[in-house]
């Protein structure tokens, strides 16, 4: 599966944003789909992921309540809509397929396929 991410860009704190990761190949159809970010200097780590259906849904602490995640399969599509953005959600955005159809395995070891990446920079 190829994916393609999109989206980012510079926004002021309070501000929104949502990226966009494309996928070629139905096979992404039955695949959860996850988002990661990449701050500088520091480890990459796990933001959300939904499951094949778009049903089940999952967030990092930090995002919950301000980020939602989901998918339209018709179009092999998954987005990430980032509201109330804070400076230390700056980071470059990965998308990832995974290799299973559920989103409880969230570990990069389940991702199979990820997008090249898109920048995400909020200022203060």
């Amino acid at each position: 599966v190829q994916l393609q991410a999109s989206g980012g860009g510079l926004v002021q704190a309070g501000g929104s944003l949502t990226l966009s990761c494309a996928a070629a190949g139905r096979l992404f159809r039955g695949k959860a789909t996850g988002w990661f970010r990449q701050a500088p200097g520091k480890e990459r780590e796990f933001v959300s992921i939904i499951n094949s259906s778009g049903v089940r849904k999952y967030y990092r602490d930090s995002v919950k309540g301000r980020f939602t995640i989901s998918r339209d399969n018709a179009k092999n599509t998954v987005y990430l809509q980032m509201n109330s953005l804070r400076p230390e959600d700056t980071a470059v955005y990965y998308c990832a397929a995974s290799r299973v159809s559920n989103a409880e395995y969230q570990r990069e070891e389940y991702f199979a396929s990820w997008g090249q990446g898109t920048l995400v920079t909020v200022s203060s």
